[in-house]
């Protein structure tokens, strides 16, 4: 069963009394999540499929997986609800997207995206992982802001950042850096693969490459190879537009 076919058994009212912010929110949570449907006390479950009424939460760390799945497909619900009723064509030139009737196609990490208002597909696929829909939903709820111009900042110039930075540096920077030193073309080449392109001629790295995660969401990756004879080891910084915040 869907989400959207489970919708049909709820008041559709948002009330709130099962703990989730809307009914599509916990439609999600119990197709999507195992949830029981009893947590909501409008739900004739004597109309149900035998095997919904019978869910019920599991325990132990397989429980805090479905948790944070339950959290994450609750947001993308969430999200969606929100783009439900945006004008898709006025929205499309604000986030660097083309509009075709409720779709709007854009690029994400130089795949091709076809977002509609409850499906989204990555590369003509239907995309599964609630992280990416996530982002992408995220991306076009937004409604679009200042367009990058080029200026470019760390993420310590960003507000409520402190946390971030570290982890940054931990999942993302010192990784690159580690896998890539001593292998700084094959970097930029991968950098290719997902659309990348030179950054300006005035930096001093070893690689700097552009990457447009979304059209209006470019990445600038800067790589300096090690110089073991100088005790240098390899480093990479992210660099983000300064108007990434919008």
């Amino acid at each position: 069963m869907t989400p959207h076919e489970f919708l049909h058994y709820t008041p559709a009212t948002n009330c709130g009394e099962c703990g989730y912010p809307a009914c599509l929110a916990f439609a999600v949570a119990v197709t999507r999540g195992g949830i029981s449907p009893k947590l909501c006390p409008y739900v004739k479950t004597d109309d149900l499929p035998e095997d919904l009424v019978s869910q019920q939460e599991s325990e132990g760390l397989e429980s805090v997986d479905h948790a944070q799945q339950e959290r994450d497909m609750a947001l993308v619900a969430h999200l969606k609800s929100k783009v439900e009723h945006l004008d898709f064509l006025k929205l499309g030139p604000l986030l660097g997207a083309q509009c075709t009737g409720d779709t709007l196609s854009f690029f994400y990490l130089g795949r091709p995206v076809e977002l509609g208002r409850k499906t989204v597909t990555l590369g003509g696929e239907q995309l599964i992982d609630p992280r990416d829909q996530i982002l992408l939903y995220n991306y076009v709820a937004s409604g679009g802001g200042g367009k990058p111009d080029g200026t470019w900042v760390g993420m310590e110039s960003l507000p409520n950042s402190i946390s971030k930075v570290r982890t940054l540096a931990t999942y993302c920077e010192l990784r690159l850096a580690r896998r890539f030193r001593g292998r700084a073309e094959q970097l930029a080449a991968l950098c290719r693969r997902i659309g990348g392109f030179p950054g300006p001629d005035d930096q001093s790295a070893d690689v700097g490459m552009i990457i447009s995660v979304l059209p209006h969401v470019p990445q600038y990756l800067l790589f300096w190879d090690e110089e073991p004879e100088d005790a240098f080891d390899a480093r990479v910084k992210i660099l983000f537009d300064h108007h990434v915040m919008d």
